[in-house]
């Protein structure tokens, strides 16, 4: 049996401000030609099928338009609920679902397997929609965490598989332990390990199809995060796009293999001096790509993200990074206003103060110093 495992399409999400519908529409459309391609039976979607719990009509379209094509090809899919996905409204039309198309969100049924067979016999296939423990807990006795709800839903898959037999895989979206997040991205992991789910959790099945990590991960040879098919943050630019095409044989686990998925727009993130970006050949060829920009200047510009979008059309983001670090001298502004001797010292001092450590430059204070040169000799005349 040959399954496709995706997640984390996050239909609606913006990249700094720009729709991503379009791009993604296009990766998917991707997908569901190397689903007719490759033969396969079991498209897994682990969660996160949206970027937030009340989409967009255009969001729905796209989703829509998706699981009927990959319906078309013959292959069942089976969509799962992520933490940014609404379970109620994602789980709202699963009954009215074509045949082949089936959407888990509801914990309750958790541990009642999609089944797919083979020449080899029934593979289950147990979705497991994001649980969260506040909501379960009264159903639920004694769970706190993550890696608690997790531990009682794969303690009834495994029940369940113990009547049933044969092969199982399990999907779920969590942050398992020993996985590697995404700057600034993954960003409702909590710190301090309370949402670290053990990969024991996840004994006692064939496959474990993860969601919600934007990265292709390998935990175990059969327990995988395939991350997101498009690049949702320049923190994710060198992570690669796709899905992982899992095969297997009348004993469990065959083969997996990486299949790529196209990037419409690559992103590249370039540090320097502001005039060096806007001028070194060293950077042409980014013109179509996303652009995020760190300028090392120890002054910030004026405008900046318009000037450099003349340049780089698709820049995105510019940060303000001085190569110079701040010097702390441990006193306040108001311990540097009365310490001053001069109205040059004065004008450093506030200088010092609104830019986080940084006085005059020497250019500025020969200028400020002629100013008050001049202001003597008026003074003078007077």
């Amino acid at each position: 049996m040959r399954i496709l495992h995706t997640s984390d399409w996050h239909i609606g999400r913006t990249f700094h401000g720009h729709s991503t519908l379009d791009a993604l529409r296009g990766v998917l459309d991707t997908l569901v030609e190397q689903v007719r391609d490759h033969d396969v039976d079991v498209v897994i979607v682990a969660g996160d099928v949206f970027d937030s719990a009340t989409p967009a009509a255009a969001c729905y379209t796209v989703l829509s338009d998706t699981l009927r094509a990959l319906a078309d090809t013959g292959a069942q899919v089976i969509v799962t609920s992520g933490n940014h996905d609404s379970a109620a409204r994602l789980g709202f039309q699963a009954g009215l679902l074509r045949d082949g198309i089936h959407v888990r969100t509801d914990p309750t049924t958790l541990d009642d397997p999609i089944i797919v067979s083979d020449d080899d016999g029934p593979v289950h296939f147990y979705g497991i929609p994001y649980l969260e423990p506040a909501l379960l807990r009264a159903s639920w006795p004694g769970v706190r965490t993550h890696a608690d709800v997790l531990g009682h839903a794969m303690d009834l898959v495994r029940a369940d598989r113990a009547t049933r037999g044969g092969r199982a895989v399990a999907v779920a979206h969590c942050f398992a332990a020993g996985v590697e997040p995404t700057p600034q991205l993954e960003r409702d992991i909590q710190q301090g390990g309370l949402d670290v789910v053990p990969l024991s959790t996840f004994d006692g099945v064939d496959y474990v199809a993860l969601g919600h990590i934007h990265g292709r991960q390998q935990l175990e040879p059969h327990m995988r995060y395939a991350g997101a098919p498009l690049h949702y943050s320049f923190g994710e630019g060198d992570k690669p796009r796709g899905s992982w095409l899992v095969e297997l044989d009348a004993a469990g686990l065959a083969d997996v293999t990486w299949m790529s998925l196209p990037v419409p727009r690559r992103l590249a993130t370039i540090r320097g001096s502001f005039e060096e970006i806007l001028t070194s050949h060293a950077h042409d060829g980014l013109e179509d790509a996303w652009v995020s920009v760190e300028y090392t200047d120890d002054l910030p510009e004026r405008d900046p993200l318009r000037r450099l979008q003349e340049r780089f059309r698709f820049c995105a983001r510019v940060v303000h990074v001085p190569a110079r670090t701040r010097q702390d001298d441990g006193r306040g502004y108001s311990a540097r206003v009365r310490a001053a001797r001069s109205d040059v010292e004065l004008v450093d001092a506030f200088l010092t103060h609104v830019r986080e450590g940084q006085g005059m430059t020497d250019r500025e204070r020969e200028l400020l110093r002629d100013v008050l040169d001049e202001r003597a000799r008026v003074e003078a005349f007077a």
